[in-house]
């Protein structure tokens, strides 16, 4: 493939258009046969042009279509990053409360027995008593809703 730059595609269309009219017939046949091949060459340049600047021009816009996809799963990574980092985060504040409820269920056998030798044993003994008071209450009232149930039971036999 040869390539003619614009100065001498212009220095040959010059010399096609103009013709000489010192030259004899012979000469003039020839340079028609010339011309018609320089023509034909330059149409087909304008042509190669032409696909090379609609390829120059869709290889610009797949350019745009790629950086837009490669915006967009930038930007997609970036939020899986920051969803990541707040599971991380989360599971780590998940384990700290759970150590902090194992802590509070389960005291060591140290602390069991410092704060049975803080409290005075009255204060033990006034504790059970509530208790056992606070129990049998509750009995009752069962007994008492047991009793009512027999009875709207018995009423409809």
């Amino acid at each position: 493939m040869i390539l003619l730059t614009i100065d001498e595609q212009n220095f040959i269309r010059a010399k096609i258009l103009k013709v000489s009219t010192d030259k004899v017939s012979t000469d003039k046949v020839s340079t028609d046969k010339e011309n018609n091949f320089l023509i034909e060459k330059i149409k087909i340049q304008e042509e190669q042009i032409r696909d090379l600047k609609e390829q120059r021009r869709n290889g610009k816009e797949q350019l745009d279509i790629k950086d837009s996809q490669i915006a967009q799963m930038q930007n997609l990574l970036d939020q899986q990053q920051r969803l990541a980092l707040q599971d991380k985060k989360l599971l780590d504040e998940y384990k700290s409360e759970i150590n902090d409820l194992k802590a509070l269920k389960m005291p060591t056998q140290d602390t069991k027995e410092e704060q049975a030798n803080s409290q005075p044993q009255e204060e033990l003994e006034t504790l059970k008593e509530q208790m056992e008071a606070l129990n049998d209450k509750i009995k009752g009232q069962e007994q008492l809703n047991n009793q009512v149930s027999k009875k709207w039971y018995q009423f409809w036999k």
